[in-house]
C-alpha cells in the first residue's frame, strides 16, 4: 500500500506520535484514512480547497499544510490506543501540543491578512 494523502505522509505522522504509538493505528492503511480526514477538515476550516490548489503552491505554503495535516493525523494515531504510552497524561499532552500547533497553522491559513501572501507565494 502507498501513501494516498496529499499534504503529509505516514512517516511524517509517525515522527510525531513517538515510539509508543499503537502498531495498528500507525500503519499506512489507518494513516491514509486519518490524513484524508485531516485534509478535508483543513479545507473546510479555512474555506479554501488547498487539495485542488496544492500542485501550484509554494514550498512554504505546502510546509504549513503538511504540519497542520500531520499534527491532526498524529492525534488520531495517539488517541486510537493510549495504553502503550508511559501514562495517559503523556499521550494527552502530546495530543494537546499537536492540536494547538495544528490550530495555529489553520488560523494562519485562514487569516485574511495573510491570504494574499499565501496564495501569491
Amino acid at each position: 500500500m502507498a501513501d494516498t494523502g496529499i499534504f503529509a505522509t505516514t512517516a511524517e505522522i509517525n515522527y510525531k506520535t513517538g515510539t509508543n504509538a499503537n502498531t495498528t493505528s500507525k500503519a499506512e492503511a489507518y494513516t491514509n484514512s486519518y490524513i484524508a480526514q485531516a485534509e478535508s477538515f483543513i479545507n473546510c476550516y479555512t474555506r479554501f480547497n488547498w487539495t485542488d490548489a496544492y500542485a501550484s503552491l509554494n514550498a512554504d505554503v505546502k510546509g504549513i499544510l503538511k504540519e497542520a495535516a500531520s499534527n491532526l493525523a498524529a492525534i488520531y494515531v495517539i488517541q486510537y490506543d493510549m495504553t502503550d504510552y508511559n501514562s495517559r497524561a503523556e499521550a494527552e499532552l502530546m495530543c494537546t501540543i499537536l492540536y494547538q500547533r495544528a490550530m495555529d497553522c489553520l488560523n494562519i491559513l485562514k487569516d485574511q491578512k495573510t491570504e494574499t501572501f499565501i496564495r501569491g507565494a
